[in-house]
């Protein structure tokens, strides 16, 4: 796990200075701080959440202890209490700060330690500990085992292909009297710094091996409710998805049984349509029809009392009527027929034989049969005619 940790220092440093370069970190907090300032009072503490950096001063012999940004010191003590007492005051100055935001700063005073303003290449960037340990000889009186150095990089233009950055240097022997004494008195500090106004400058000068390891219990806390919100993301993804599936499949149901109902009205329509184009074909055949009835009718009305009849057929097909019988007369039903409005085209076929039984004419006539659409305009013109 530390080979691997240290594989990935450099590229987590590196990540961590570009996010320190860009705008990012500036905008997120302006914006944190606009949503602090909605929320009530005792929330905004709550939510305050982060690193509160407090700077240790070492004046006279004497201790005192300020938030970063606030210019209002603690009541200082003494060097020379004991080591629970020490603890007991730092504790009581800071007591307003939770124990996982505190970070204590040393800070040391402008004149104990060695600024030097450079210009490097923009590679350096991700190396800048490393180049401060090249331009130490060049640009210190300093060997980089006498002093607690760090460099920064400063803000502002700089030259093109070039970074600006300001290494800053404190002997040894000073800081580690102070530390020396910090560690007696069980304080533990997170960096070596110096002020700037009231704030810090934003320098470690201490080496990465003496920084002291924080476990943060928030942050499992944090690991859990991102992946519970994860989670829950997912969760609400698939349901959503489920939703839309149960949705498309009522619809497919609903769908297939229109489609049944469409398919039911469809044959309803169909055999409706054949049966009314079968009563339709009946009705224009009875319409367009003779009734044999009738037929008969006319001729028991027109034949003479001296003729009768011993076979009379009609053809469905083509409407012929075929007449067969025994008259007095035979030659006189053509004139009988003629004024008929039922038949026309009444013909003898055959000759006229006479029987010796009867010594009556036996003929054999057909006709054809008048369709109703072909008698109606003949009445009516006959009718205007008569008019």
């Amino acid at each position: 796990m530390n080979s691997a940790t240290q594989t990935l220092r450099p590229q987590l440093e590196r990540a961590r200075r570009a996010w320190r370069g860009s705008p990012l970190p500036a905008f997120f907090t302006w914006w944190w701080g606009e949503l602090r300032t909605l929320l009530p009072a005792r929330w905004q503490a709550f939510f305050g959440g982060g690193n509160v950096w407090c700077l240790l001063h070492h004046q006279d012999s004497q201790w005192s202890v300020r938030r970063s940004g606030q210019p209002q010191t603690s009541t200082p003590w003494s060097d020379a209490l004991d080591a629970p007492e020490q603890q007991a005051l730092l504790n009581a100055a800071v007591a307003d700060v939770d124990r996982q935001d505190l970070r204590l700063a040393l800070c040391l005073p402008h004149e104990a330690v060695l600024r030097r303003r450079l210009l490097l290449p923009e590679a350096a960037r991700d190396n800048l500990r490393q180049i401060g340990t090249f331009e130490m000889d060049r640009q210190t009186p300093f060997r980089t085992d006498q002093v607690y150095y760090d460099l920064r990089e400063l803000p502002g233009p700089a030259p093109a292909g070039r970074i600006a950055a300001e290494l800053v240097v404190a002997p040894r022997a000073a800081v580690d009297a102070k530390l020396e004494h910090l560690r007696n008195a069980g304080i533990a500090i997170d960096a070596v710094d110096l002020c700037d106004g009231d704030a810090r400058l934003g320098v470690n000068l201490l080496p990465p091996d003496m920084a002291r390891a924080h476990r943060d219990p928030r942050r499992r806390l944090n690991l859990a409710l991102a992946v519970a919100a994860v989670l829950l993301l997912v969760l609400c993804l698939g349901q959503y998805l489920h939703n839309r599936q149960e949705a498309l499949a009522a619809m497919q149901t609903q769908v297939d049984d229109m489609r049944a109902d469409a398919q039911k009205i469809a044959q309803l329509r169909k055999q409706l349509d054949d049966s009314t184009g079968a009563a339709g074909f009946l009705a224009k055949r009875k319409t367009d029809s003779v009734a044999i009835v009738d037929v008969l009718q006319d001729l028991t009305a027109r034949i003479p009392d001296d003729t009768w009849l011993e076979r009379f057929t009609v053809e469905s097909s083509g409407g012929r009527v075929g007449i067969q019988g025994q008259s007095a007369k035979a030659a006189s039903l053509i004139d009988v027929l003629q004024g008929s409005k039922l038949l026309t085209g009444a013909n003898f076929q055959g000759v006229i034989q006479r029987d010796p039984a009867t010594n009556k004419e036996r003929f054999y006539m057909d006709a054809q049969l008048r369709t109703p659409t072909a008698s109606k305009p003949a009445a009516s013109s006959t009718a205007g005619a008569a008019k």
